[in-house]
């Protein structure tokens, strides 16, 4: 399959950027999908999951509170406020990303509906990786 180059930047460094094969995003009117050869779009995201599947077809997890993305033919920028990637090594590791999860979410104050919705895909995604 055919891949982009994602990258995931907060103000206090990147969290992702590597080559994606798809990516969903939390998008202002709902989640949306992207591939390679995507048609460029900007538009503001809101708290929820990033989905990454990876050219091994592994998905990654990232949290995020609230950002932009920039989306062109060949790469996806996503600038965010804050963010959590659920990923480790360990059950250990992975246990305190979850903490960092959880503690971001709190964070959120936006609508219930967003925070319920977040909650169900961190509680998904503990799952998958234990």
């Amino acid at each position: 399959m055919e891949t982009f180059k994602l990258e995931i930047i907060t103000p206090n460094g990147e969290i992702f950027h590597d080559n994606a094969v798809s990516v969903t995003l939390p998008g202002e009117e709902g989640e949306f999908g992207v591939l390679a050869h995507h048609s460029s779009v900007s538009t503001l995201l809101e708290a929820g999951v990033v989905d990454i599947e990876k050219e091994d077809k592994t998905v990654e997890s990232v949290l995020i509170n609230w950002g932009v993305v920039h989306v062109d033919e060949q790469q996806v920028v996503v600038l965010v406020e804050g963010a959590v990637a659920i990923r480790g090594e360990n059950e250990s590791a992975i246990a305190d990303a979850l903490e960092e999860a959880k503690a971001l979410v709190k964070s959120i104050e936006d609508s219930g509906q967003a925070i319920a919705s977040v909650s169900a895909k961190l509680e998904t995604a503990a799952q998958n990786l234990i």
